[in-house]
């Protein structure tokens, strides 16, 4: 079985946090990530929207890129609105050859403001899950017939946040649109990482590789403390250096037969975890748990020729 692993640039800069960036340019970032041994690496906000400067940068550090995040708000907009905003975002990862889009639902959420408490989360009832479902569907199918595979992240102050909400919008929703897997924000949910897998492996087309230190979320204050407060403390970080067992996790994959893109998103501050140092930490533990599990990783970066 063959896999890629790859970064998100969020270790570097934060999109939510300014406070949590290292002034780096987008040419050191993919220069650390790739010594650090990473192929890909997912776009953030120092990426040029324009495939003719973005192809020699990538070309020059030798990295592809693996993904990038698309701020969807199917839960209070309609499909005209985000296949507009989504249409540029399209053309362009198809120009650069990349996998997929990552599909994170903002609307109502709270993941990106300090102010809004952890269970302040938006919820949603069955009926209204039902809708969003068949909705993410039909811009799922959408998106894939423009050329550009959607990719659904489950997220941490979303709509669709714990096991059970994951578990309802999978049975509401069809195979149009694929399941992005954060184990990270699943645990943080407090979620059984494994038994998620096994439920959704069929749907599952990427993997976020995301690390979580229990002492710090288990610590924290969820009637006054927000999402973006618990990144600033610590919650996340690079496989290896927090409390799940990436061994037992990416043998699940294997079990399963996933091939493809394994990518490590840890934010946190860059200060206290240089994001080389991490992204060396990182890229160390998952060879390490992949070789056991009987992957072959890809070394190739940017395609040759």
């Amino acid at each position: 079985m063959k896999a890629k692993l790859g970064m998100s640039p969020i270790a570097w800069w934060n999109d939510d946090l300014v406070e949590l960036s290292d002034d780096v340019s987008l040419e050191e970032c993919l220069r650390q990530s790739r010594s650090a041994g990473f192929t890909g690496m997912e776009k953030g906000r120092r990426f040029p929207d324009d495939p003719a400067v973005m192809l020699p940068i990538l070309k020059a550090a030798d990295v592809t890129l693996c993904g990038g995040w698309f701020s969807g708000t199917l839960v209070d907009e309609d499909l005209a609105t985000n296949k507009a905003r989504i249409a540029p975002m399209i053309e362009l990862f198809k120009a650069v050859d990349a996998p997929c889009i990552v599909y994170g639902e903002v609307g109502r959420s709270v993941q990106g403001d300090r102010s809004r408490p952890l269970n302040t989360k938006p919820r949603l009832d069955d009926d209204e899950m039902k809708a969003y479902g068949r909705t993410l569907t039909a811009f799922g199918e959408w998106c894939a017939e423009q050329g550009m595979p959607l990719s659904y992240h489950h997220h941490m102050g979303a709509v669709v946040e714990t096991e059970a909400e994951l578990d309802t919008f999978m049975s509401h929703s069809g195979e149009g649109i694929p399941l992005l897997f954060d184990a990270g924000h699943l645990a943080f949910a407090g979620g059984d990482v494994l038994a998620a897998i096994d439920k959704h492996h069929k749907r599952i087309n990427h993997v976020h590789v995301k690390d979580v230190r229990m002492g710090v979320i288990d610590a924290l204050d969820r009637s006054r403390q927000s999402f973006l407060d618990a990144v600033a403390l610590g919650a996340f970080t690079v496989p290896g250096d927090g409390s799940l067992d990436f061994g037992a996790i990416v043998q699940k994959f294997a079990d399963y037969g996933y091939e493809g893109w394994f990518v490590v998103e840890a934010e946190q501050d860059p200060k206290a975890n240089p994001p080389l140092t991490m992204a060396q930490l990182g890229y160390k533990e998952l060879m390490r748990v992949m070789t056991n599990a009987g992957y072959t990783v890809e070394t190739q970066g940017f395609p040759k020729g």
